[in-house]
C-alpha cells in the first residue's frame, strides 16, 4: 500500500472516501487499518463515516447495557448493537459523523495523545465558527451508560458546555487508533428513548440540510488535518483485495 504514495520529504496520509455502512463493517475497517499500520504495511490514515442502519456502539469493556436496547427500532429498522475495539461508553449513531485516525509515533501520556490528535478537530471546527475546549470530567463516566452523558479530558465541548465530540482510543505498540462521534443532526427523542435523558444540542452555524452540513464539516476537517499533522492527504478507496482482507 505504501508504495503507491509519492516519496518526498512531506508525509502522506491515506484518506478513505466517506462511507455509509453497518457498524460491524465500520469497526472491521478500523481494526484492519490499525493492524496493517502496526505491521508497517499501511500509511497513517484519516477517514469519516456514517452508520447505516442506526446503531449503538458499546465500549470494548462495557459489558452491561439495558436489555430494552435489543428491541429498539428507528424508522422501521432495528437498531444495531455493535462493540467498538476502543474503550468508553455507549454512543448512539444517528445523524452523526464519525472520524477515525490511525497513526503512530505520538509520544506522551494518554491525555496528551488524545489532545495531539484532537487538535485538527479543534482547528477545523474553529474555522466554522465553533470554539471547542476539553472536558474536565474524571472517572465518573463509568457510571453513565451514555458517552455523551459526561465530558472527560478526551472530549470536546462548546462554549455552553455541551459535548460536541466524544472520542475513544486503542493503542497497540506504537500504533494508535482513535475515533469519535460528532452529532450533526441527531434526533433528540430517540436519544432520550435510548438513554432516558434529554440531549443538549450544540447550535452549529451550518446549513439545516444534513448533506450540506456534512460536506462543509468534511472539507474543514480535512484541511485542518493536513495543517495540524503537517502532511498531505491522498484520497484512495478500498480495493477489492482490501475488502476481502477486511471481511
Amino acid at each position: 500500500m505504501s508504495s503507491n504514495y509519492p516519496c518526498e520529504s512531506k508525509s502522506y496520509w491515506r484518506l478513505l472516501p466517506p462511507l455509509q455502512a453497518p457498524g460491524n463493517t465500520q469497526m472491521a475497517i478500523d481494526r484492519w487499518l490499525l493492524q496493517k499500520h502496526r505491521q508497517g504495511k499501511h500509511p497513517p490514515t484519516l477517514r469519516f463515516y456514517t452508520w447505516q442502519p442506526t446503531a449503538i456502539s458499546l465500549g470494548y469493556h462495557q459489558r452491561r447495557y439495558p436489555s430494552a436496547w435489543n428491541q429498539l427500532t428507528w424508522q422501521g429498522q432495528p437498531i444495531d448493537i455493535v462493540r467498538r475495539p476502543t474503550g468508553g461508553r455507549a454512543v448512539l449513531h444517528q445523524g452523526d459523523l464519525t472520524y477515525m485516525v490511525v497513526t503512530s509515533g505520538i509520544k506522551g501520556k494518554t491525555w496528551q495523545v488524545y489532545q495531539e490528535i484532537c487538535q485538527f478537530l479543534v482547528e477545523g471546527w474553529r474555522s466554522l465558527g465553533v470554539n471547542l475546549s476539553y472536558g474536565s470530567g474524571k472517572r465518573e463516566y463509568i457510571h453513565n451508560p451514555s458517552c455523551f452523558g459526561t465530558s472527560t479530558g478526551a472530549d470536546l465541548i462548546d462554549q455552553e458546555g455541551n459535548k460536541l465530540i466524544g472520542s475513544a482510543q486503542l493503542r497497540q505498540g506504537d500504533a494508535i487508533l482513535q475515533h469519535g462521534s460528532m452529532p450533526l443532526s441527531s434526533d433528540r427523542q430517540l436519544f432520550e428513548q435510548v438513554f432516558g435523558e434529554a440531549k443538549t444540542v450544540s447550535k452549529l452555524p451550518l446549513p439545516v440540510n444534513a448533506g450540506e452540513r456534512q460536506q462543509i464539516v468534511l472539507a474543514a476537517l480535512q484541511e485542518a488535518a493536513q495543517n495540524c499533522f503537517g502532511m498531505k492527504l491522498i484520497s484512495q478507496a478500498l480495493s477489492e483485495e482490501e475488502w476481502e482482507e477486511i471481511k
